[in-house]
């Protein structure tokens, strides 16, 4: 029962990573707030952990949208007690193919759900986090944060804003003991693979084949995305924040080490 007592606030927790998080953390002893805009997935998922025997309420909010944000975090402090952990996994893959051709109002509305959403999930608990000199936000990253994506330019573009979102903020609020890390979960079996699939051309060659490897093989276990989730919301990584850490990194080996700034951020383009 690693977080026993603890109250984690996971977004997306509808479905996909979120989900998996969510009743992982409720296995862990977490009172789990659930926060999405589906309340039929967040039924499912308060269902699954109540039946686990874990604690878990459904908090609905679009986190585009700052005061319904605000709303949910306050429902789940006033059932729970203190925020301690935040997930912001919520996303959308939006539009797929060429930015010249893509709808203008969808590529926006990927970069306010997946870059303003987790703003306005870190911004909803950052207030009590500082006076109480204690917390832990893990960001969910995504593909297209470390490299080019083609054909999906507005969630590349949202990821890559997390991440130095994420880096920016730990910067912060570093002397007020609250670490804030990017979690990259590698290609996993979700909804957005088959949205992938669907897209066929448009979504081009290279992402087409990986999505449907990703359907054929599930993708990276479940199991190793909670475990590296696991590990940054416990004190074992309190020497850890403002880091871009990913499933398929040597992460166990980042307990005992010591960083420099520059391990497991984002990338630079190197001075001539």
């Amino acid at each position: 029962m690693q977080l026993k007592d603890k109250t984690a606030i996971i977004t997306g927790a509808g479905r996909g990573i979120g989900k998996r998080l969510a009743i992982a953390f409720a296995a862990e002893g977490a009172r789990v707030g659930l926060v999405s805009r589906t309340i039929p997935e967040l039924n499912m998922t308060h269902l699954e952990i109540a039946h686990a025997g874990g604690a878990s309420m459904v908090a609905r909010a679009d986190v585009s949208d700052y005061a319904q944000v605000e709303a949910a975090v306050q429902a789940v402090r006033s059932e729970f007690g203190p925020i301690d952990i935040l997930v912001n996994a919520a996303g959308v893959q939006g539009p797929i193919g060429p930015a010249a051709t893509i709808d203008v109002r969808a590529w926006a509305e990927v970069v306010e759900v997946n870059l303003v959403g987790v703003f306005h999930g870190c911004r909803t608990v950052l207030p009590e986090m500082i006076v109480r000199r204690s917390g832990k936000i893990i960001n969910i990253s995504g593909g297209g944060a470390s490299n080019s994506r083609p054909f999906f330019s507005g969630y590349a573009a949202a990821k890559v804003g997390v991440v130095r979102f994420t880096e920016t903020l730990a910067d912060e609020v570093a002397g007020h003991n609250i670490q804030v890390n990017a979690l990259a979960p590698g290609a996993t079996y979700t909804h957005m693979t088959d949205q992938v699939l669907e897209a066929g051309d448009r979504a081009g060659e290279k992402a087409f084949e990986e999505a449907r490897n990703t359907r054929m093989t599930r993708g990276v276990p479940p199991e190793k995305q909670i475990a590296l989730a696991l590990f940054l919301v416990s004190p074992r990584s309190n020497h850890i924040t403002g880091k871009l850490i990913s499933v398929h990194d040597d992460w166990q080996r980042l307990e005992n080490a010591s960083l420099t700034p520059e391990h497991f951020t984002l990338r630079r383009i190197s001075k001539p």
